[in-house]
């Protein structure tokens, strides 16, 4: 049966750009067959869903038999489930190399906007599939992707209180914190690099204005 490590790599005496790229490369030849493996999984849900996917469609697609996605996955239950928590485990690992040498709240909260999009702007099947069949696990694998769900809120919700504790603001960070994840989680129905530039810009459009809308909307408050 296939599994995700989730061992995080050791984070001393490695920069944040080389951590970063060592979370987003397979580190062993199975890692690398593996992601290629959730790669073409997730393009057959993505255009299919969950419910009208197959193993024999998801067999073709990653051009193994049905017998061998059988015994190593088990269902195409699985396989929707390593694909929820490899995406979520960079993108946490990413998030925490990125975190760890920033002090300044506002910066914080860009850092998780840029992270946030710079992977969804180049897996956005992804996305699509995490945002369209979050709730097709059922048991022990739904709970523990419910879970690193809510570790991943809890990041930016203590990010939201962090800017509004330090920065004697008044705004509501749950509030803040649901705001933004619309905002960057459906840019897959909309998204064009040509229109729109690339992840640094679009990420730095949306702080903006996520930020700006926070410190404004606190003044306001404050003068009533």
């Amino acid at each position: 049966m296939a599994t995700v490590a989730t061992t995080r790599p050791s984070l001393h005496r490695k920069s944040a750009s080389s951590k970063i790229q060592a979370t987003r490369i397979p580190a062993t030849r199975f890692d690398r067959r593996l992601s290629l493996i959730l790669d073409h999984a997730t393009d057959v849900f993505c255009k299919k869903g969950y419910e009208g996917a197959s193993m024999r469609d998801l067999s073709r697609a990653t051009g193994m038999s049905l017998a061998g996605l059988y015994y190593y996955f088990e269902s195409k239950d699985r396989l929707l489930f390593l694909i929820q928590k490899h995406a979520f485990t960079i993108i946490l690992e990413m998030l925490e190399a990125r975190l760890e040498d920033v002090a300044d709240p506002e910066e914080r909260i860009r850092v998780f906007i840029l992270n946030h999009l710079e992977y969804f702007v180049d897996n956005q099947q992804a996305l699509k599939v995490l945002s369209h069949e979050d709730e097709s696990l059922k048991n022990g694998m739904g709970s523990e992707i419910a879970a690193i769900k809510r570790e991943y809120y809890r990041i930016c919700l203590g990010l939201m209180q962090d800017l509004r504790r330090k920065r004697d603001l008044e705004f509501n960070p749950r509030t803040a914190v649901m705001s933004l994840f619309g905002m960057i989680n459906w840019i897959y129905t909309w998204y064009n690099p040509r229109v729109d530039g690339n992840a640094e810009a679009l990420s730095k459009q949306m702080a903006d204005l996520i930020l700006n809308g926070i410190m404004q909307g606190s003044k306001l408050r404050k003068k009533n």
